[in-house]
This record gives C-alpha cells, structure tokens and sequence, in this order.
C-alpha cells in the first residue's frame, strides 16, 4: 500500500508515509471486508458511511503539514482510522462523529489499540469542539455544501484546515489556511466523500 500507493503517486512526506505503515488498517473495517483492508479504495462502514482511500487518506493528512505539537480537531471520526493516522503526527486529536454507533466503537477501538492521545465524542461537528479550542489543524472527512464558519473561528490564526466541499459538477478537496491577513484557500483535487449531515445544511 504505502510503496505503491502512496510513494509511487504524490505523498512525500517521510512521516505521513511512515505513520500510514504503522497503523492497522485491517483493524478498523468490518472482519468481511478486512482481505481488502490495504488497497486503494473506499470500503463501507455500515450506516451509510465509508472508510475513505489509503491515498485520499494521505493526502490529507499531507495537505495539513502538521508538526508534532499540534492539536487537530477531526470532524466524522467514523472507524477511527483516520484519527489514528492524525494521532502519530499530532500531540491531541480531537475526533466528532454525528453517528451514535459509530462514534461508540471508534471509541472503543482507538481505546483497545492504544491510540491515548485521541479524544472522541458523539456529536454535531458543524459546531465543532469549543471548549478544546482554538485548533492547529482541522479535517472534515464528509463534504459540505459550505465551509462552516464555526470551524473556521475554531481555527489559530496560522492553523490549516482541510474539507470537501460539494461544487456544481462534483466534489473538490480544499486547502484553507487561516493567517493575520485573513483566509486563503486552494483547491487540491477532485473527490468522492459521503456528504455532511446535520447544521451545515441549516446555515
């Protein structure tokens, strides 16, 4: 997976790439899907939810440039696996999931692989996580018809977000960087995400 998928496209970040060998990713999809666990492709989770891509997946967490004293607010925790990626880079991840069941054995499954420096929750993450706020680096792993203004006041000035957002003819993956200018953003490329549910689609 890392060699052929990863190194062999656009990641190169050393420790995106050794981090993406380390964690288990066998561990975090259903035992029927586990023979498909390390190729390069979406796997579902049950309750219409998805386990993204290795390379999506690394492409992100790329995009984030983060350093290892970070605090990073994940938005969709769903299996966990991405937060467990987020947590061998980063000092403290902050993981929303707006799927009861979900958030519960993400829960209990970063707890039983030891993934300490995750902290998850059951919950709306358009609002985000005020009390642990302001963020390094924010990720929304579903796409939203917008960038959520709470999230974006959540993240320090310097900090990075990076979110699918739904366009007129399909998703684009954005880079938002947060500085004492103001708010910048690139599109990375396109994708596929399962989309957002709850506020976002209120505001």
């Amino acid at each position: 997976m890392v060699s052929e998928d990863l190194r062999g496209r656009d990641i190169t970040d050393p420790r995106v790439l050794a981090v993406m060998g380390r964690v288990p990713r066998h561990q975090f999809v259903p035992a029927s899907r586990q023979r498909f666990a390390y190729s390069d492709f979406p796997l579902p989770i049950g309750h219409r939810q998805t386990i993204s891509q290795p390379y999506i997946v690394a492409l992100m967490t790329q995009a984030l440039e983060l350093k290892p004293g970070d605090r990073v607010l994940e938005i969709g925790t769903g299996s966990g696996y991405q937060a467990a990626v987020l947590s061998g880079l980063a000092s403290e991840v902050y993981s929303i999931e707006i799927v009861e069941p979900l958030a519960r054995e993400a829960r209990d499954r970063l707890q039983k692989l030891g993934y300490n420096n995750v902290h998850t929750r059951h919950g709306d993450g358009y609002q985000g996580w005020p009390r642990h706020a302001p963020f390094d680096a924010i990720m929304i792993t579903a796409a939203a018809p917008k960038v959520p203004k709470p999230l974006l006041d959540q993240l320090k000035v310097g900090g990075r977000m990076v979110l699918p957002v739904e366009a007129e003819v399909a998703q684009k993956l954005l880079l938002i960087r947060k500085d004492a200018g103001g708010i910048s953003q690139e599109v990375i490329t396109g994708v596929r995400f399962v989309p957002m549910t709850g506020a976002v689609h209120n505001r």
